[in-house]
């Protein structure tokens, strides 16, 4: 698992290969990752969009901006936790996700919250050793 806190949201990504949604002799990777956001500081906060970098194995660098996540802003008061699962393609067996999410509080201020960078790995990596 892979964590980040940003003014006491704290966010938890696990990412695991989908060999089932996959097909490596194609070059499709399918990986899914859960997310699971905290609200550990003292305001109520909303979600209202998200901010991906996606790299894939080559270094290939594809950004994505939305509006929240899995269709939905969630509000969460302080304590509450909000999770979703949610899936990426590649067309390399590894790659890296990182972001964040730009939330909002009561009074309208908005800041960035920090999604960890985590990796996507699949068996079919093929590893050397230099």
């Amino acid at each position: 698992m892979y964590k980040a806190e940003t003014r006491g949201i704290s966010v938890t990504v696990q990412s695991r290969f989908v060999e089932e949604e996959s097909s490596p002799n194609e070059s499709r990777y399918f990986f899914a990752y859960t997310v699971e956001i905290v609200n550990n500081g003292s305001e109520q906060v909303q979600l209202r969009s998200r901010h991906w970098r996606i790299i894939d194995g080559h270094g290939a660098c594809q950004e994505v901006r939305g509006t929240g996540v899995v269709g939905k802003q969630p509000v969460l008061e302080p304590g509450e936790t909000f999770c979703y699962t949610s899936g990426c393609p590649l067309n390399t067996p590894d790659g890296l996700m990182a972001g964040s999410y730009t939330m909002a509080t009561v009074a309208g201020e908005s800041f960035e919250a920090e999604i960890p960078a985590f990796s996507l790995d699949s068996p079919h990596v093929r590893r050397s050793l230099h």
